[in-house]
């Protein structure tokens, strides 16, 4: 079950397309789904976590915490939709365009895909790229 949450003035309107997409994203991975929680909030929502959970002082667009068995995805993945909407303007690209990259990106953690060195992040990119690509 992949199920969405807002904590500010925001809501997707095609939440039933990006689940499935998402499914497929999990099961083309040879994963199996259990449960994950998108919660889209606001920079100071998204902070606090940050510092408290991870003990960052900084900004950031995802947060993600896996609670995975082995193959099957289950997790929280807050979204500051404030983060994704100044990312989309630095990248040039749309709100949209940047919160499915993020809203992948997440789950492709879940499923092992890490991005803390110049190689891992980017297989992670091809990955996102990929998966996108799905969804047009």
């Amino acid at each position: 079950m992949i199920n969405f949450n807002y904590e500010t003035a925001f809501s997707l309107n095609n939440e039933e397309q990006l689940s499935e997409w998402i499914l497929g994203v999990i099961s083309e991975e040879k994963y199996q789904l259990e449960e994950v929680n998108y919660i889209f909030c606001d920079d100071a929502y998204l902070h606090k976590l940050n510092v408290e959970f991870l003990n960052h002082d900084t900004l950031t667009d995802i947060i993600s915490f896996d609670y995975s068995v082995g193959k099957r995805i289950q997790g929280d993945i807050f979204i500051s939709i404030e983060r994704v909407a100044d990312n989309a303007k630095d990248f040039n690209v749309t709100l949209q365009d940047e919160l499915q990259r993020v809203m992948v990106h997440g789950v492709l953690h879940y499923c092992g895909y890490k991005d803390k060195t110049d190689k891992d992040a980017k297989l992670m990119r091809e990955k996102e790229n990929h998966y996108l690509s799905q969804l047009a």
